[in-house]
C-alpha cells in the first residue's frame, strides 16, 4: 500500500540551487535531486476508496498561484541530527493552501497530523552525523537563498517504503488559479483524471 502525501514540486532552478549543498557532511544520505519537494500534508497508508475521498474532495481547493523563496538551511534534531533541510521565506498563500488541505483532512475525519507544518525541503537524511559537523555545515551555508519561483500547482504524491523515502510518483495535480496549468492543462493532469488513483 503506497503512502501518500500532498506536495509542492521544485521547480528545476531551484533544485538546481538545493543540489548545490550536496557534499561536505560525513554520514549525510543526500536526497536525488528529482525527489525534492515540500509535503504539504501526511496521510500515510490508505486504502483505496480513502485515497479516492481524499482526491475528490481536493478537486474543490481554489486557491490563487503564489511565488516562493526558498531560505536557509537547518536540520531536525538538535542533540541528535537526523536531518538537513532548506527553509522557505513567510508566505501567507502557502499557509492558507496547506489550511485548507488540513480542513479538508478534518472534514475527512482522517487522523490529525502530529507535526505541526513547519515548510521545508528535505536535503538529506543523517545516520550517526556528528552534531558538531553539523553545525559546522549550517554555519557554512547560512546565507543559502533561491531566487522566488511560482508555485502553480500541488499534487498527490505516494511513495512506496524503501531506505530514504521516494521514488516518489505524482498520482494526480490541481492547478492554481492564474497559473499556466490553470489556462491549458497539462498533459500529465489529463492522465491523471483518466485513471484515478487505482490501487
Amino acid at each position: 500500500m503506497p503512502r501518500l502525501f500532498t506536495a509542492l514540486e521544485i521547480p528545476r532552478d531551484a533544485a538546481l540551487s538545493l543540489s548545490l549543498l550536496r557534499g561536505g557532511l560525513p554520514g549525510a544520505r543526500w536526497i536525488d535531486v528529482e525527489n525534492y519537494h515540500m509535503t504539504l500534508r501526511f496521510f500515510g497508508d490508505v486504502e483505496g476508496h480513502t485515497a479516492d475521498e481524499i482526491a475528490n474532495a481536493l478537486d474543490r481547493v481554489r486557491r490563487p498561484s503564489f511565488t516562493l523563496k526558498l531560505s536557509g538551511v537547518g536540520a531536525f534534531g538538535q542533540k541528535k541530527p537526523h536531518s538537513i533541510w532548506a527553509g522557505v521565506s513567510a508566505s501567507p498563500d502557502l499557509h492558507a493552501l496547506q489550511g485548507e488541505i488540513d480542513s479538508i483532512c478534518r472534514r475527512l475525519r482522517l487522523p490529525a497530523d502530529p507535526r505541526k507544518f513547519s515548510p521545508h525541503v528535505t536535503l538529506a537524511r543523517l545516520k550517526n552525523a556528528n552534531p558538531h559537523e553539523v553545525a559546522h555545515y549550517l554555519s557554512a551555508r547560512g546565507n543559502f537563498a533561491t531566487l522566488p519561483f511560482t508555485i502553480g500547482r500541488f499534487v498527490l504524491m505516494s511513495s512506496r517504503a524503501s531506505v530514504g523515502g521516494g521514488p516518489y510518483v505524482i498520482e494526480e495535480a490541481w492547478p492554481l488559479i492564474g497559473s499556466d496549468y490553470d489556462r491549458s492543462v497539462s498533459l500529465d493532469n489529463s492522465a491523471s483524471e483518466a485513471s484515478r488513483i487505482i490501487w
